[in-house]
């Protein structure tokens, strides 16, 4: 049940960062949770379904719940970052805190030389960015390369591959990139609940004024300290993280660091990303960096 609470608090009460039409598909999930249409569902998706990734070893790539000990030195291992992320896995994802642990174990292994994250994903929550950040840079301080292959890469999934070494959009058609920014989101049932006899008080201490007075004001329609005290502060963060991760960024260009998203093309054009080119591609380019960091090592030692 604590797996299943842990669904339901995030999607009503979390920080996004979140692509819109993302937004649009959660509520939906929310209206089903709330209609108690997963009454009963307690097990999370890895309890039954084991995490799958792919090991490439240059000449073909094979789907695996662990790293095999005979592969070839300085294989690739690919991970999905797909739909909505949360940190913890749910009765219908996997948690980034999961995926972030098959990347570190990835980051350790001898056989491993490089990670291609493939990413499909317009964002999520803000606390599921940070496990994910966490297993790129350990691959990274051990010399292990980490590229991002991307269909949608929107909000906190843009976040993380910014910390990539290269962002790649793996198609000119639908790759997306962008939507910069922070959103909250919540549903106000007081006046659903008053029709059916519901009435709930919210009773704080004398000395508790400031306790979720954000929230409580936005429930009166006041936005503006929710705003300034909990999402400005994120975006700012989101903004300048951006700004370093990627700093070729063209960010004169309108609603870059604003929430606007661009396709492959612009995105190439704006500095977003470093190239456009398939899964194939991407392979590549992760085995060429590897090997430059090889020959870097071995000159400077």
């Amino acid at each position: 049940m604590m797996k299943s609470n842990y669904l339901i608090t995030t999607l009503l009460r979390g920080k996004w960062f979140i692509d819109h039409r993302l937004d649009i598909e959660t509520s939906e999930l929310i209206d089903k949770i709330l209609a108690r249409q997963f009454a009963g569902e307690t097990a999370i998706l890895s309890d039954n379904k084991p995490l799958a990734f792919s090991v490439s070893t240059g000449n073909d790539s094979q789907l695996t719940s662990s790293i095999p000990e005979d592969i070839p030195e300085n294989s690739t291992a690919i991970y999905s970052i797909e739909g909505t992320m949360l940190k913890y896995g749910t009765l219908c994802s996997y948690g980034t805190t999961e995926i972030a642990a098959a990347v570190r174990e990835a980051a350790m292994h001898k056989k491993i030389g490089s990670i291609v994250l493939d990413i499909d994903s317009g964002g999520g929550s803000v606390d599921a960015i940070a496990p994910l950040v966490e297993a790129i840079r350990l691959a990274q301080v051990n010399n292990k390369p980490v590229l991002a292959s991307c269909d949608l890469c929107a909000s906190a999934a843009l976040f993380v591959a910014s910390y990539c070494d290269e962002i790649h959009a793996a198609n000119e058609i639908s790759a997306e990139f962008g939507s910069v920014g922070v959103m909250m989101s919540f549903k106000d049932y007081q006046k659903r609940n008053e029709n059916l006899g519901i009435t709930e008080h919210r009773v704080y201490s004398n000395l508790s004024e400031h306790k979720n007075q954000p929230l409580e004001l936005a429930l009166q329609g006041k936005y503006d300290l929710i705003k300034t005290e909990m999402l400005d502060p994120l975006a700012l963060k989101f903004q300048e993280t951006i700004k370093e991760n990627i700093p070729g960024l063209k960010t004169e260009t309108e609603g870059i660091l604003s929430g606007k998203t661009f396709y492959a093309a612009d995105a190439l054009d704006n500095k977003i990303i470093n190239a456009i080119g398939d899964l194939n591609y991407t392979l590549k380019r992760a085995q060429e960096l590897r090997k430059k960091l090889l020959i870097n090592n071995y000159t400077n030692h």
